[in-house]
Formats: structure tokens, sequence, C-alpha cells
């Protein structure tokens, strides 16, 4: 089943996609002022995205619950539930695969995080065995991981803090990938927003938030007035799960409404001056003598009843999700390829290796590979090699290589560029290009590596009276030229 979602179309009118299976993996943060289009945006993915994937919105204003009518979604009124209820039912919720919104208009600011700390802490305590893959949307995510200290009690401040903090840095092991969205970036605690690896960054005036936009997409400050000039329902994206340049996208269209008053003009009432401060006046000394109005009676949940939804949930299943494309018959030339172009690029060997590996599932799918042609590990050894320069076709490297295979693979790059050096007859790599492959900028980490590798039999590195340096591969009887 193809991963991808179309989410809108690029300045080209081309589809802009996103892949689920990598968003779960690196999280998602959105970002726009009131009126941006947010909500649509959260619409719009949670509704592509349906029959893939489990959903569990933290929903404060009640804007989702319509995706109960369309897709299925069991709707949790958070007003109605006692905390142990509510972590009983977070616990059924990852147990039976529900999707879920946990609807909070119900409640003051305050319960409202108490109630989505005690949710998100009994999702992430699931036993293991229910540990099963699911997006975990929090709209309005400043109110529940604030930057500082407002109006609420510290203690609610700290849990909901907590439960965000758990969700966005250590959920992905237990199968929890957060999506966010806030109104605001500085707003949102730094610690939270900085666990996302794909941005979706809608319009913002605010100096300070649209240059914090601009650095999270890698766009020069100068260019931050692009995010002030655009249009509702325009973002910039960025990130592994979306484009590895900032792309922009218009949001497509959604199949469900929320429950905000549409932004528009309608027609002023035809009552004249006197007849309006007639309907006003009227009665208004009696309607003030009167006791206020009780307030509407919380409606009655059948707990019982909630839960058996939970228990049968079935997603929707997909109608409209195009079959992934067959990958090539040949695809080793076209790795090949992906692991040079990164190798060529300046500062590679000083990214982390899970980046590198990000970057190269990316590349691999733009060229019509699957992202996972290559594990982790065969990765981390491939992109060695390339970064050596040794060609793995060539008969005249297979020696090398089959010797490199018993090395770790963080030393594997720099044997094998004095190996090469060594077979073509050329001098040792100097001190500054074995720190480069090596990934370091310390020369003190190049000489103690050499003396491990001399340690271990792999080389001998002679230096003549003249001061000139020659290393010897015992094991393949070369010897690079004497500099």
């Amino acid at each position: 089943m193809d991963s991808r979602i179309e989410i809108g179309t690029d300045e080209r009118g081309a589809p802009v996609v996103i892949d689920v299976e990598e968003l779960l993996a690196t999280r998602l943060l959105v970002q726009g002022n009131s009126g941006s289009g947010k909500s649509h945006l959260l619409r719009r993915l949670l509704e592509e995205s349906a029959p893939l994937v489990q959903q569990v919105v933290i929903d404060p204003e009640g804007d989702f619950v319509s995706l109960g009518e369309e897709f299925g979604h069991v709707v949790v009124d958070g007003a109605a539930y006692a905390d142990g209820e509510i972590t009983r039912l977070a616990t059924r919720i990852r147990e039976h695969r529900a999707s879920v919104v946990l609807a909070l208009d119900g409640l003051e600011i305050d319960g409202q995080m108490r109630c989505a700390a005690t949710f998100l802490a009994a999702l992430f305590d699931a036993p293991r065995e229910h540990w099963y893959p699911a997006l975990v949307t929090v709209d309005e995510a400043q109110l529940f991981a604030p930057a500082a200290a407002g109006e609420v009690s510290e203690e609610a401040r700290r849990l909901s803090l907590g439960a965000m903090t758990n969700l966005m840095c250590r959920g992905r092991k237990r199968g929890l990938a957060g999506v966010i969205a806030t109104q605001r970036l500085a707003k949102l605690a730094k610690n939270v927003a900085a666990e996302a690896s794909n941005f979706l960054m809608g319009r913002t005036f605010l100096d300070i938030d649209m240059v914090r936009a601009a650095d999270l997409l890698g766009m020069e400050r100068r260019q931050a007035e692009r995010i002030r000039d655009l249009e509702r329902g325009r973002f910039l994206g960025l990130g592994p799960a979306i484009s590895r340049r900032p792309v922009a996208v218009k949001i497509g269209a959604v199949r469900t409404k929320g429950n905000s008053v549409a932004a528009g003009l309608m027609p002023l009432p035809t009552a004249s001056a006197e007849e309006m401060g007639v309907l006003l006046h009227d009665g208004l000394a009696e309607a003030a003598a009167l006791p206020p109005p009780p307030p509407p009676p919380t409606p009655v949940v059948d707990a019982g009843a909630l839960q058996d939804r939970i228990a049968t949930f079935t997603p929707p299943q997909p109608s409209h999700i195009p079959p992934p494309p067959a990958p090539p018959a040949d695809s080793e030339p076209l790795l090949r390829e992906v692991l040079a172009e990164m190798a060529g690029e300046e500062g590679c060997t000083f990214q982390p290796q899970a980046a590198l590996y990000q970057d190269f599932s990316v590349r691999c799918r733009m060229k019509g590979l699957p992202g996972n042609a290559l594990d982790a590990s065969q990765f981390a050894r491939r992109f060695a090699i390339a970064v050596a320069g040794v060609d793995t076709e060539s008969a005249e490297c297979a020696d090398m290589l089959a010797l490199a295979s018993s090395l770790p693979e963080d030393v594997v790059a720099p044997f094998l560029a004095i190996a090469r050096s060594a077979a073509e007859g050329e001098p040792c790599p100097e001190d500054d290009e074995l720190a480069r492959i090596y990934g370091t900028s310390s020369p003190r980490r190049v000489q103690r590596l050499l003396d491990h590798f001399e340690k271990q039999g792999l080389l001998v590195v002679r230096t003549d009276f003249g001061g000139r340096r020659t290393v010897t591969i015992p094991h393949l009887n070369l010897t690079t030229a004497a500099v």
C-alpha cells in the first residue's frame, strides 16, 4: 500500500505529497496565525491519511468532531469523564487501534490541560504489545506546551508540558508520531518544537515568529518577508516527509467542516433605530431581576457503549490512493548514483547518520526506488565506500573491500581512502583530508586512528629520515607513494 498522500499543489499546479510512513518517524510542526488556514491543513492531512494510519486528535475547540461522521472516528467528550476513565479509555484506544477525537471544548483551559496530560500520558504508558503506529495531532499546541507560565495553575502546566515533551521527544519509539499546530512559535516550548523534522509554515506577521520560521525552513533571514506575504491556505513545506527543499503548497479541498463561524459578510438587520431600541430595552428590568439561567446539563455518556465502539473500530478503506510505482528492474546503478551525489556534498561526513539516512531515503524515492532500499547499517557502509571514492564494481577493489568488511562502519571510509591511494600509487592522504573523510576536525583523532590500525595489523606507517611518510597495507601488499 502506498504511504503517500496528496496534501495540495505547488506553484506550478503539480501535486505535493506527504509520505505518511516517513512522517511517523520524523513528526510535523504546523505554524500559522489565526486565519492562515492552519486547521484546514490539519483537516486535509487527517482526511487523506485516515485509511492508512490510526489517528488521535487533541481538539481544544471541538473543530474536528465531524471526522466521526465521515470517517468513523470515535468522539470522546473530555468533560464527561473522570481522570481514571480517561486513562482507561486511552489504554483501550491503543489496544484496539481506534481513531478518536478528544473534544475538550467543554472544559476551561486548566481542565483542558489536565485532561490532555492524563490522556497523552496513558497513550505513552501503554503496554509494549500495543505500541502500534498512530498520528497524534494536537491543535493549538501552545496551550498544552506553553513556553512560559500563564494564568493556569503551575501543576496543570507542568503535567501538560511533560506529556507533550514525552510525545515529541520519546513517542516515536512507542509508535506515537506528533503532529502539532500552533499560532505562534514564540509561545510554544522550544524543546517540543525542536523535535519535529517536517514543517509547514503559514502566514505570520510578528518579526520574532517570521525569523524563527525562516530558520526552521533553512531560509536566509532577509527571505523571512515571504512568510508574511503568504495567502490564506498557502504554506511553505520542508522535511524528509515533504520535500528536501522549501516548497510552496496550496492546501487542497476537504470533505468535513469545523464548528467555527465562517468569516464573511451577511446582510444587516433592516429594523430602524427606534425599532432596534425597543427590541433591546423591552422588559429589560424584569429580565435583569430574574436569576441567571442554569448551565446546560452535561450530557450523560454511556462509558460502556463508548468502549464498545473503540473495541469494534474499523478504519475506512482507502479508495483513491494510487498504487506505488514499480521499482526499476536494476536498481544498483541508481543506488550508486544517489550515494555518489551524497558523498560529493560538502560537509556530508559531519552530518549525523540518522540525518544522512533520512536524506538517502528521500533521494531514493525521488528516483523511483523504495526508501528502504538499504537498511541503516547497509547504508552506513555503502556511504563510507562512496566517501572513500572506491568503485564497488571494480575487480581491483574487491580485496580491499573484503578486508574492510571486518571493520566497524565508522572507520571504513578513512581505511579505504588510504587503500585506494596505495592501489593507485598515490601518496597517503594528508591528515586534514583523512579528518574530513573521518568526519572530525581534530588531527589528534586521525593520529589515534592510524595508531589503532597499526595495532590491529592493518597498516604500517613509516617515516624516513627525510620526513617522508609511506603507509603499507600488508594484507594487500600495497604501499602509498612517499611524500
